[in-house]
């Protein structure tokens, strides 16, 4: 590795150097301590005896060993200029063991070999396609009782997240962070082991055949990454070498709001570990993109505007989104950013951040709001629902409805809407068309879309046993409906960042809580119709074109646990103007003839 371009942040394959390496046949361990007083190095290949390190020019500590191989544990011993001394595991290794014990693990990464040629030729950003993400946690998906902590590992649980995929209608499958971490309840956003796949779920290979496996079956895998602080765990990389070396110093920015230590982006050395960390998943796992995590807490210092824009961190995320978009042109980077920070999905050579989507936080939160809201009052709210399309254009969309709304006494998204068992169903399904109508990718948490009313916890699987129950049976059936039209249709999904594709109906209809709108591409037309009021409501309006209307879904047709029998007959305007009775909190879908 060339040592100026480390000193300088340039680079994105740093874990090419550090950790542990087979070189000549020899296992190569290599870390970065340049504030240590001395560094050493023990494991299960020197029965745990302590041998000293080889300081090399620049901080770096070294050590060649005969017997060491792959599948050894190892540990490393620094010792600071104040005389202590502290065990840490690799920040670069490849693997470790499992919670509470840490030590790293030497792991060959070559052991297994892709089959995914075809699909990563292929692979592209998906800006004209459809992309209906699953958003998973590995371990609480579904449980394997043969396992004491009731986790299937990434090979045995490939095949069943697959199937229900594909049966479900969903492209692309996104897990919550799988690198290492200490803390179950921390749903791996704070990390140890920045290149270690959890040993929770396997070993790295079996990762790989996960993602090899969704890509033999057309689905695409997303991983969420931490860019902005790490756990604070004595053998992790807080204090690494007795210094503050990757982290800020114990000030009012120095610790998270989480409790985690906060990167300190301002040092290069800093800056080509995590973005060698984000090139590493997508380099040697395949994954087709990145969910960065807080990124709002990049953008300003704590994440509040009122302090400031936090102007290293900025740099490095346009530099590490630069060199990411260069190295993987094929792959998605997206923004968890919950701010107004403009072009975040702007490429860094005109200004932006460089990723290629953004979480859409304003509009879930306003359409949650509104759903909470008793229906007699929403007409006071009417424009909740139509200020996300005011700025829909400003960044590249996702829609979420993701873990973050499930847990922490929030409510589920079903338990959230307003009214009883029956009335949440019925304005669930409204609300999903609503979704699914509206621009933007889509992303649907577990438990979501057979309407789960439990929070989620990382603790117990998902609650399957409520689909014995009629109204949720129905409901999971509704969203593959829901699922299946967004993807065979281009007129939902098709060019939908470009703003001549989308117009408004009706816009303004506040008394009666009417929302229409058009969406059109690649040929087709569909014209989507909401009534969030509790009362029936006629409608009238001009298409300005001839045409007619074939409803293709109702959110209360009966076989989705509705009260209305699916419809047959096209609808004709009279003297070009369509009136339409639509009955309350329901949302129709109409093709355009």
């Amino acid at each position: 590795m060339n040592m100026n371009d480390f000193f300088a942040g340039k680079v994105f394959n740093a874990y090419e150097y550090f950790g542990a390496h087979k070189e000549s046949e020899r296992i190569v361990f290599r870390t970065f301590a340049p504030n240590a007083a001395n560094v050493c190095i023990f494991g299960s290949f020197n029965n745990w005896s302590e041998e000293p390190m080889t300081q090399e020019s620049y901080g770096v500590y070294s050590f060649v060993s005969d017997g060491a191989d792959f599948g050894d544990m190892y540990k490393y011993v620094i010792y600071t200029k104040s005389g202590e001394r502290f065990e840490h595991c690799d920040p670069y290794g490849f693997g470790m063991e499992l919670r509470p014990q840490w030590a790293s693990y030497i792991v060959d990464l070559s052991e297994y070999k892709f089959t995914d040629d075809k699909w990563m030729e292929c692979r592209n950003k998906n800006y004209n396609s459809p992309m209906n993400i699953y958003e998973v946690h590995l371990g609480s998906w579904l449980n394997n009782p043969q396992n004491e902590n009731g986790w299937y590992n990434y090979s045995e649980i490939a095949d069943k997240l697959i199937e229900y995929a594909k049966k479900h209608k969903y492209t692309h499958l996104e897990f919550l962070p799988l690198s290492e971490h200490p803390a179950d309840c921390s749903w791996g956003y704070q990390n140890t082991g920045f290149f270690s796949p959890t040993s929770r779920y396997g070993t790295a290979a079996q990762l790989m055949e996960l993602v090899d496996k969704c890509h033999k079956n057309n689905i695409g895998v997303i991983m969420d990454f931490v860019p902005v602080h790490f756990a604070v765990d004595g053998y992790g990389l807080a204090q690494y070498d007795g210094s503050y070396l990757y982290e800020y110093p114990p000030s009012d920015v120095g610790i998270s709001e989480w409790g985690t230590c906060n990167f300190n982006h301002s040092r290069n050395e800093t800056r080509c570990l995590v973005q060698s960390a984000a090139n590493f998943w997508l380099e040697k796992f395949h994954f087709d993109g990145l969910r960065m995590d807080a990124i709002s807490r990049a953008i300003y210092w704590g994440g509040d505007p009122a302090r400031g824009v936090n102007e290293n961190t900025v740099s490095f995320l346009k530099n590490m989104n630069l060199g990411l978009q260069k190295l993987h042109p094929t792959a998605m980077l997206i923004a968890e950013d919950s701010t107004a920070f403009p072009k975040i999905t702007a490429p860094v050579e005109y200004d932006g951040l460089g990723f290629d989507y953004k979480w859409d936080l304003g509009w879930m939160n306003d359409t949650l709001d509104y759903f909470r809201i008793a229906p007699w009052e929403r007409h006071n709210h009417y424009h909740k629902l139509t200020f996300s399309m005011a700025y829909f254009y400003n960044e590249l969309f996702i829609l979420p409805f993701s873990h973050d709304e499930t847990v922490h006494g929030k409510a589920t998204i079903i338990q959230k809407m307003y009214g009883d068992y029956q009335d949440k169903f019925l304005q669930c399904r409204a609300l999903y068309m609503y979704m699914y109508a509206h621009p933007g990718k889509k992303l649907n948490f577990m438990g979501n879309e057979f309407g789960q009313f439990r929070e989620w916890s990382e603790e117990r699987e998902q609650d399957w046993q409520i689909l014995q129950y009629p109204l949720h049976d129905a409901f999971q059936k509704y969203i593959t409906k829901l699922n299946e039209i967004y993807l065979k249709n281009p007129a939902l999904h098709s060019g939908e960042y470009n703003m001549d594709n989308f117009r408004w109906i009706m816009s303004d209809n506040c008394e009666q809580c009417v929302y229409i709108f058009e969406r059109s591409c690649g040929g087709s037309t569909v014209l989507c119709v909401f009534n969030f009021s509790g009362m029936k409501q006629e409608v009238s309006f001009t298409l300005g074109k001839t045409a007619k209307l074939k409803e293709i879904l109702n959110s209360r047709w009966e076989e989705y646990g509705g009260d209305v029998p699916r419809g047959t007959k096209a609808v004709a305007p009279k003297k070009n103007i369509f009136t339409l009775t639509v009955i309350p909190l329901t949302g129709s879908l109409f093709e355009v003839i």
